[in-house]
């Protein structure tokens, strides 16, 4: 399953707990089709220190989501959107490649 959000991207839940929340994507697992959403997902880990004078303890942290739960946030026009797909020529180093770069769907901004 491709997955259209990346590393760094901002993304609206859209179902669960925590539905309506924003955040930044920390992560992905492609090979899982889930995301990291930064304060979203929260889950309560119990570690036990593994060095000596590490501390152990509840710590709490984002756990992955689907991917599909989540929808980008367009930077130019804000709203959440689904994201197409453009096949553009680019100059890399010299050379000029077909290069497909992703496009919301809502406002037609480039790049997103």
């Amino acid at each position: 399953m491709a997955m259209n959000i990346k590393k760094g991207d901002t993304v609206v839940v859209l179902s669960g707990k925590d539905k309506g929340k924003q955040g930044k994507v920390q992560g992905t697992i492609p090979g899982e089709a889930k995301v990291v959403v930064e304060g979203v997902n929260m889950v309560t880990c119990h570690t036990k220190p593994r060095r000596q004078g590490e501390e152990g303890g509840i710590v709490r942290r984002e756990a992955a989501l689907y991917a599909s739960k989540v929808q980008l946030i367009c930077p130019k026009c804000g709203k959440a959107t689904r994201v197409g797909s453009k096949r553009v020529k680019k100059t890399v180093s010299g050379k000029e490649k077909m290069m497909g770069i992703r496009v919301c769907k809502k406002c037609g901004a480039e790049e997103i």
